[in-house]
């Protein structure tokens, strides 16, 4: 007879004796494959911790266990608990929190110092040893521990990143413990068992470092979107805070379309990494226009400020020209007339009512140049021919932009030319907004920009269509849209979503220069209409407004 490698029982290598022992090696093996299988497609750390913590326990029939992880990002260094599972003490409640990282108490000494520690009694050890049980938990709990399996979890490089902990190994793994029959019922860990877990607390120091360095990733690039986020900001503060409201407003759709059971929508389910997805597309869905002139991005009124500033030079020019030129002329009527009647001053004085006279008609001529520019002014604001065509407007306005638009003057180089040229009336005229029809294509070439710029990220396959779902938040279903003019089968329902979502926040928002924001009632009714027309999704409109998604925004 020979011993086996294991903790299995001494046996004769003779037929199914040999054989069974075998079969459970093999099954072991097989167990721990499919815990490091399991460990690999697990990205979620609580679920890892717990996945080890009950495998460890399985296989060891521990009726209690704990995971500690090691937390330097302090000056001082700490243990935190993250995991405790309790066969006897089901209903107990554990909730994370930090301890001392010192060797005194047993996770400590094994985090400090890479030593496992083997304790058959933990209720028994001698006074010497620099580790002592916490008995604070079997008084708080009414439990009794009793042998104790404590082990270090390295990663590939040897460092020590947590702590398993495994408590009272059981005779039989459906005993419940009590401090009454903790001794009968519970028995030391044997250095089998040992090896075995060693290698699960190295599977998983190796799951948890992948699943930290994942998450350091994933901060990383959180990092870089809001980075990029704020360069848009920057560079448009008019539409501050747009991205991020944006994306709340669409994440929020998002989720309420999961939980839609009927109808178009009811057998569309997002995942959670489909929902990141999405959110980093609407953070990102204006990164294009870092690529769009900050002179455009930035105007507020349909001139330019230097535009602006140009004509009121001009209207100085002319009003100067008018004084200079009233001048000119009373000193030349002055100048033909005083020989050749006899000097009157009074009340029919002929020079006095001549002079009075041309006081008056550059009076006139002034209040008509002030009366232009205070038309202008009116025009250039964004709101100012707002849902009017040229031929709605009244006729003396239509008029006076007529006499405006034909008014010249003789500028200081003797030539005669327009106080307001054909191009500056053009952006006055602009029917919505302060754009006119070249500077809109600018704006939205931001889209394209932005396509160009994501499609160059090498994403990962769960974010690799933040691209396409940028790309057509400016789609129409009916073809209309830009850039593309995709149909509504081309258009992704998650650009979709992010349509809607950027559209209530254009109209709500109160940061825009070029119009004032709308009221609730007024922008659901816009986007009813939008979908009436076929322009946007009816059902997201729907569950938009059913749902009171805006809300999300304090709406």
């Amino acid at each position: 007879m020979i011993m086996a490698a294991s903790n299995f029982p001494v046996i004769e290598i003779e037929g199914e004796e040999f054989s069974s022992t075998s079969d459970a090696q093999a099954e072991l093996i097989e167990q721990l494959l499919a815990i490091g299988t399991a460990l690999s497609g697990t990205q979620d750390l609580d679920k890892i911790l717990q996945l080890i913590l009950s495998k460890s326990r399985e296989i060891t029939s521990s009726d209690a266990g704990s995971v500690y992880l090691l937390d330097k990002t302090d000056a001082i260094p700490k243990l935190l608990f993250k995991a405790s599972q309790n066969d006897s003490l089901c209903n107990a409640s554990f909730r994370e929190f930090a301890v001392p990282l010192t060797p005194k108490s047993l996770a400590g000494y094994v985090a400090l110092t890479g030593k496992t520690l083997n304790i058959p009694d933990a209720q028994n050890l001698l006074p010497n040893l620099p580790y002592q049980l916490d008995r604070s938990f079997d008084l708080s709990f009414s439990y009794r521990t009793r042998s104790v399996l404590v082990l270090p979890m390295q990663d590939a490089e040897g460092e020590i990143i947590g702590v398993l902990q495994l408590i009272n190994r059981k005779i039989k793994g459906d005993i419940l413990i009590t401090p009454e029959n903790a001794l009968e019922v519970t028995q030391p860990y044997s250095e089998w068992e040992e090896r075995v877990v060693r290698s699960l607390a190295s599977l998983t120091a190796i799951s948890i470092e992948r699943n930290l360095l994942q998450q350091s990733i994933e901060n990383l690039f959180e990092s870089f979107v809001r980075a990029s986020v704020e360069i848009i900001e920057r560079r448009d503060p008019t539409t501050s805070g747009h991205s991020e409201r944006v994306a709340k407003l669409t994440v929020a759709l998002t989720e309420e379309v999961n939980a839609v059971v009927n109808g178009n929508l009811g057998s569309i389910k997002f995942s959670d990494r489909q929902i990141q997805e999405i959110r980093y597309a609407a953070l990102l869905h204006d990164f294009g226009k870092v690529c769009v002139p900050e002179k455009i991005l930035n105007k507020r009124q349909k001139l330019y400020p230097e535009e602006l500033q140009v004509i009121q030079q001009r209207f100085a020019l002319v009003q100067r020209t008018l004084e200079k030129e009233c001048t000119e002329k009373k000193f030349q009527y002055l100048l033909n007339n005083q020989f050749s009647q006899p000097h009157n001053l009074g009340d029919n004085c002929p020079y006095c009512q001549q002079i009075t006279q041309l006081d008056t008609e550059l009076a006139d001529a002034i209040a008509k140049l002030n009366y232009f520019w205070d038309l202008l002014i009116q025009l250039n604001e964004p709101q100012a021919l707002k849902n009017q065509e040229l031929s709605t407007l009244s006729e003396e306005v239509f008029a006076s932009l007529t006499t405006l638009s034909q008014y010249t003057y003789q500028d200081i180089d003797g030539k005669t030319k327009p106080l307001v040229t054909p191009a500056e009336m053009e952006q006055l005229l602009v029917p919505f907004g302060n754009l006119t029809i070249s500077e809109r294509a600018v704006i939205e070439a931001h889209v394209t920009y932005s396509y160009e710029f994501l499609n160059r990220i090498p994403w990962t396959k769960q974010l690799q269509n933040i691209p396409i779902i940028a790309y057509g938040h400016h789609e129409k279903l009916d073809g209309s849209g830009y850039p593309l003019g995709l149909a509504a089968s081309e258009i992704p329902l998650q650009s979709q979503i992010l349509t809607i979502a950027d559209i209530y926040d254009a109209l709500t928002a109160s940061d825009r220069p070029y119009k004032r924001p709308l009221a609730l009632d007024i922008v659901l009714k816009i986007l009813y209409e939008e979908a009436s027309k076929n322009k946007i999704n009816l059902d997201l409109v729907q569950l938009f407004e059913q749902r009171q998604v805006y809300q999300i925004l304090g709406h």
